[in-house]
């Protein structure tokens, strides 16, 4: 399992933190990282640090935005410490690894996604993100570094990869077929004056966590988008006004 799961760092701050997360992640058999722009991963902080996991920084692939690094996953977990309106159903290390056991296999790529040291991911980020997590921490001070939290999560997963797991019996539509498809339901429901004008965003983010939920393979994403495509032809005619 361990070998399919990607580990995603959006904007790392600290050349070092990139080292150490580094290490922890072949202390834990990970091999896997993806960078979304951020600092120098090859600063003498980051080679420092890393130590004899220098490997996994040289063949860390960097990409210019998250929806791209995590286009070719189909399982994707945002982390974040902050609960709120658009965090909802929050997973522990724990429960984040056992969905994974139970649903990565041989041809499903997974993403855990890992935000700035000062801001974490944004809203916009997590709403990429198929699921949620977070480490219960102290209420006190609940601030993790970025390398433990990488560390924490990789030893939870790697726990988890020794059990054999259940196959799905088909396969999860990939990030990009989701956000596709989320792209193709907003243009429609604008176009149908459903969305609000001032905040589409806000009805767009529900139907993701309910879709997200679903647990969508391509061929259900293709009958939802071929259902939009008639309700585009159907409305042709629509001027926007909604009759009493």
């Amino acid at each position: 399992m361990i070998h399919n799961i990607n580990i995603i760092l959006v904007e790392p701050q600290s050349p070092g933190n990139i080292g150490m997360a580094c290490r922890a992640m072949k202390n834990m058999g990970f091999t896997q990282l993806r960078i979304v722009k951020g600092c120098d991963r090859f600063d003498s902080e980051a080679l420092k640090f890393a130590v004899a996991a220098r490997d996994l920084l040289e063949s860390a692939v960097v990409f210019p935005d998250l929806a791209s690094a995590i286009s070719d996953c189909t399982l994707t977990v945002g982390t974040t410490r902050r609960h709120g309106k658009y965090r909802q159903e929050i997973l522990s290390p724990a429960e984040v690894s056992s969905r994974l056991r139970e649903q990565v296999t041989r041809d499903c790529r997974a993403a855990l996604v890992f935000g700035r040291e000062d801001s974490g991911l944004t809203t916009e980020e997590l709403s990429l993100c198929r699921w949620h997590a977070t480490i219960p921490t102290s209420s006190e001070y609940g601030s993790l570094n970025l390398a433990q939290s990488v560390l924490l999560f990789c030893y939870e997963l790697g726990k988890a990869s020794q059990s054999v797991g259940v196959q799905r019996p088909y396969d999860l539509a990939k990030s990009d077929e989701m956000e596709s498809l989320f792209g193709h339901f907003s243009a429609t429901l604008n176009k149908i004056g459903f969305l609000n004008e001032q905040n589409p965003e806000h009805m767009m983010r529900s139907l993701r966590r309910i879709f997200f939920r679903a647990n969508l393979d391509s061929r259900e994403v293709t009958v939802l988008r071929g259902m939009l495509t008639q309700i585009d032809w159907a409305s042709s005619a629509f001027d926007g006004r909604k009759r009493s």
